[in-house]
C-alpha cells in the first residue's frame, strides 16, 4: 500500500499529512486575531470568500514558536465538513510512502490523548512524523473553532 503525503517543517522537525485531507496550500495572508480564543489559534482568514480558522501547529504541539518566515505557508485541510488552516514554517514536498517505510509510533508516545500520529516514516536519514488530520483537534476544540467562524 502507498500513501501520498504533503511534508512540511515546524522548526527543524519534519511532519506530513495524507494528501487526501489537504484542500490547498496558500501563502500567508492577513490573519485576524480573535479575542479570547485558544493560544494556538492564530485567528481567522478569508479564503476565497470563506472565513476559516488558522491554527499555529507549533503552539498546538507545545513547540517553541518562532517568527514567521517568508517560507511560512498555510495548509488548508478538510476536517469533516469544514476547512481549517494550519500555519507551518515551510511546505516541503509531496511524497509517496510505502507501508514498509512506516512504523507505528512507540507505545509510550502513541498513548497520548488522541490518535494524532498515523505513524513514523523512515526516509534515508530522516524521520517523518505522519499526522492524522482527523485527530488534530478534539471534538471540543472543533466546536470552539466553529464558534469563531460564526462570529465573523
Amino acid at each position: 500500500m502507498e500513501l501520498k503525503v504533503v511534508s512540511f517543517l515546524l522548526s527543524e522537525e519534519k511532519f506530513a499529512l495524507d494528501i487526501m485531507n489537504v484542500d490547498s496550500i496558500v501563502e500567508l495572508g492577513k490573519i485576524v486575531k480573535v479575542p479570547e480564543s485558544a493560544d494556538y489559534v492564530e485567528g481567522i482568514m478569508n479564503l476565497r470568500g470563506n472565513v476559516i480558522p488558522v491554527i499555529n501547529l507549533k503552539k498546538k504541539f507545545k513547540m517553541k514558536d518562532t517568527e514567521r518566515k517568508t517560507s511560512s505557508k498555510i495548509i488548508v485541510i478538510n476536517l469533516d465538513d469544514r476547512k481549517v488552516g494550519l500555519l507551518v514554517d515551510q511546505v516541503h514536498e509531496v511524497l509517496t510512502i510505502t507501508d514498509k517505510q512506516i512504523e507505528q509510533p512507540p507505545m509510550d508516545v502513541a498513548k497520548s490523548k488522541t490518535n494524532i500520529l498515523l505513524g513514523i516514516a523512515k526516509l534515508d536519514q530522516d524521520l517523518l512524523i505522519i499526522l492524522n488530520a482527523k485527530e488534530l483537534l478534539t471534538a471540543q476544540e472543533q466546536i470552539q473553532l466553529e464558534g469563531l467562524t460564526k462570529l465573523a
